[in-house]
C-alpha cells in the first residue's frame, strides 16, 4: 500500500489563541511535532523505536509560509508526510487548511537522526528500517542559511523554565520561535502577524539557563539570534528570520 498523507482535524480552542484570537505559533509548531511523532510511530520510526536504538530525532530547520493564522473556534485540517530523505536528514512537510478548505499555511522541516549518547548525526539508511516518502512538497526550499545579525535593535532576556524542556531533556523547538516573537515590541505584535518564518536550530538549551535574544529590525523583516549568556559557555542556540504583515 503506497504511503498516504497523515491527516488530523482540530478545533482551535480559546486557550490556544493569542489576544488577537489567532492560533499561537508556539501551539502550531507543537501540533506539527505531535503529528510528526504520530505519523512516524505509524511508520515504525517513532520516538519509542529510535530511543530503543539509542537514537533520537532532532529538528534542525523549519520554514513556514502563512497566508493567515487559524482563528479561535475554527475547524482546521492539517496534513503531514515525509517528502524527502537525505543521508542524515529527513524532510517532512505540513499543510494547514482553513474551515473553508483553502490552504492557509504551508511548511517544511528538516530532522536529523542522532546518536543520543554521542550527540552526533548518524545515517538514516544504516539505522532505520526502509520507509517510503511522498516526493511532493507543500513548500519548496533548500533551507537557506539565516545571516548573522549586524546590529542589535532590540534585546530580550529569558530563563529556561521546567516547562520549556521536552522529553529529550532540552528546550523544545517551538519555544525558540516564541522567544524570537517575544523580542519584538508588543505594540507591533498587536497589528502585525508573521507571514514567512525561517528557523535554524544550532545547539541544545537546558533548564535554568539564561537566554538573550538579539533582534535586528529591517522594516517588516526581523532577524533573531538566540544565545545563552552566563559568561562561561555562551553559545548560539538558534537563529530565526520573520517577515511580518
Amino acid at each position: 500500500m503506497p504511503l498516504m498523507k497523515f491527516a488530523n482535524n482540530y478545533d482551535i480552542r480559546t486557550y490556544e489563541c493569542d489576544r488577537n484570537n489567532n492560533l499561537r505559533i508556539l501551539t502550531l509548531l507543537n501540533i506539527f511535532q505531535d503529528m510528526a511523532d504520530n505519523h512516524a510511530k505509524e511508520m515504525g520510526l517513532g520516538i519509542e523505536y529510535v530511543l530503543s536504538k539509542g537514537l533520537a530525532w532532532v529538528g534542525s530547520n523549519y520554514v513556514l509560509n502563512i497566508s493567515r493564522l487559524p482563528k479561535v473556534h475554527e475547524k482546521i485540517k492539517i496534513e503531514t508526510w515525509p517528502s524527502e530523505e537525505k543521508r542524515i536528514g529527513a524532510i517532512r512537510d505540513f499543510e494547514v487548511f482553513g474551515e473553508n478548505g483553502q490552504s492557509i499555511i504551508q511548511a517544511t522541516s528538516q530532522w536529523i537522526l542522532i546518536d543520543y549518547r554521542k550527540k552526533r548525526p548518524v545515517s538514516l539508511k544504516e539505522n532505520l528500517p526502509e520507509y517510503e516518502v511522498l516526493p511532493v512538497h507543500a513548500l519548496q526550499t533548500d533551507f537557506p542559511k539565516i545571516p548573522e545579525i549586524e546590529r542589535v535593535d532590540e534585546e530580550a532576556k529569558f530563563r529556561v523554565r521546567f516547562d520549556d524542556i521536552d522529553m529529550n531533556r532540552h528546550v523544545n523547538n517551538a519555544v525558540y520561535l516564541l522567544w524570537a516573537c517575544e523580542s519584538v515590541e508588543s505594540e507591533f505584535r498587536l497589528t502585525h502577524n508573521p507571514k514567512h518564518i525561517e528557523v535554524s536550530f544550532k545547539k541544545e538549551g537546558y533548564m535554568g539557563e539564561k537566554i538573550k535574544v538579539f533582534t535586528q529590525i529591517e522594516g517588516l523583516h526581523t532577524f533573531h539570534s538566540i544565545c545563552t549568556y552566563d559568561g562561561k559557555d555562551d553559545r548560539e542556540l538558534a537563529r530565526a528570520y520573520i517577515e511580518w504583515e
